[in-house]
């Protein structure tokens, strides 16, 4: 409507919560049936009138042209005017020009007041009177409403001077009286449409903040969604790609030892079962995580995630598979379970480039420093081709970066300098801040 603004007032039925509400710990407020019924058919109103503004225009100045001139014809005017012997052709076309410009007072409020201004200074200068120029008081409402208040100055001017004129030529009652009775209705439109106008910017204002919370909150719930998938994706490339590179050692391994020697060809098909095996439990353990929350947690074995005491499990493992590997700790660890997965996963996955690229013959080593408060360092180089650890699948050294990065590490992936022969993984993660 044009008038009234949004109501953001927000209902529930009797016994609800509304999403995100917590629990009542009292009695808590529920409009009235009646309040309700009259906010739904308020917002229908609203809706129509802002499919068919046109439509209440029509209705709103057809009403007031209607009382206008039933004034006008029943000689209500009489009862008030300061010269009953106006013309009535006169009067007739005051009353239109009082009241048809209204049509236009949503779109054009100054315009509509500067078209009334000559017949209400007409409508004063002959001692007319016609009650219709009041309706400049509507005009008022809707400057006040929709354009700058700045505009008020001269409107209000406008409306006082038919007054002032009137009051001077006819002498009818003090001129405080009259000037102020009439400053009185235009100061009371004004911040009637003041009062709409800044609930109603209070309103879109609400709507707007609700509208982008949203759209934060769609956002975020995409981001979330986003950094799962590439903390699964980066989990799945570690413990696949490490497996199977295992696997495929020891396969290989198994098939040239199984015509000279059948016992380490067993031994290799005995460890590539316990390599599968916690392979499965490993991606199982991690695609438990996508299972509907529905289902029983026993659906799946849980484990927990791999720490620094798994790793000499994992170094046996490449051993196995025919890489040599040598370990120096310096230290004693201490660290928390987030950067004990990281060094875990970091060394996991050099080895398993090794593995993959280094070639016959090539040498693992991996040396640990820890440090006070979770600082820690892991270096690990092998004696293989210089190029061999060049990333075909682009996660590898990406993964070892963003679980380094995410407690403010470094990580430093590239050849051994000359005249050394291989490649370095250097991982460095500085002390946890203080809490």
């Amino acid at each position: 409507m044009d008038h009234v603004a949004t109501d953001t007032t927000r209902t529930t039925a009797p016994g609800t919560r509304e999403a995100g509400e917590d629990k009542p710990t009292g009695e808590q407020r529920v409009a009235e049936p009646l309040t309700r019924y009259v906010q739904r058919v308020t917002r229908r109103v609203r809706a129509f009138d802002r499919r068919h503004p046109l439509l209440w225009d029509l209705h709103f100045t057809g009403f007031w042209v209607t009382a206008a001139l039933v004034d006008y014809a029943g000689d209500g005017w009489r009862n008030v005017t300061h010269n009953p012997d106006t013309p009535g052709r006169l009067l007739l076309v005051l009353s239109l020009g009082l009241s048809v410009p209204l049509l236009r007072r949503r779109t054009h409020p100054a315009a509509v007041l500067l078209a009334m201004a000559p017949f209400a200074l007409v409508n004063a200068w002959t001692g007319a009177a016609l009650q219709a120029a009041h309706l400049q008081l509507v005009v008022v409402h809707h400057i006040a409403l929709r354009l700058p208040l700045r505009t008020l100055w001269w409107a209000t001017v406008l409306v006082l001077t038919p007054v002032a004129v009137s009051t001077v030529r006819y002498g009818e009652g003090e001129w405080s009286q009259q000037i102020g009775s009439q400053l009185t209705s235009v100061v009371v439109a004004a911040l009637i449409g003041v009062t709409v106008r800044t609930r109603r910017n209070h309103t879109e204002a609400l709507e707007d903040r609700a509208q982008r919370l949203e759209t934060e909150r769609d956002q975020q719930a995409q981001l979330a969604a986003a950094a799962e998938r590439a903390r699964i994706a980066r989990e799945m490339h570690d413990i696949i790609g490490h497996n199977l590179s295992v696997i495929t050692g020891l396969a290989d391994g198994g098939k040239y030892a199984a015509t000279k020697s059948p016992q380490r060809a067993a031994q290799a098909l005995d460890a590539i079962g316990t390599t599968s095996r916690q392979a499965m439990s490993e991606l199982r353990r991690l695609l438990d995580v996508l299972r509907d929350e529905d289902q029983p947690a026993h659906a799946a074995e849980l484990a927990p995630q791999p720490t620094l005491t798994d790793l000499e499990q994992l170094i046996s493992g490449v051993r196995a598979a025919g890489l040599p590997v040598h370990t120096t700790v310096e230290g004693r660890p201490g660290l928390p379970a987030g950067r004990q997965l990281t060094v875990y996963r970091v060394i996991q996955e050099a080895l398993t480039n090794t593995l993959k690229h280094a070639g016959p013959n090539a040498i693992a080593e991996i040396a640990l420093a820890y440090g006070d408060r979770g600082a820690v360092t892991a270096t690990i180089t092998d004696t293989g081709t210089a190029a061999h650890h060049a990333p075909a699948d682009g996660r590898g050294l990406p993964g070892m970066r963003e679980r380094s990065s995410l407690y403010g590490g470094t990580l430093e992936a590239g050849p051994r300098p000359h005249p050394e022969q291989g490649w370095r993984v250097h991982l460095h993660l500085p002390e946890e801040p203080p809490q």
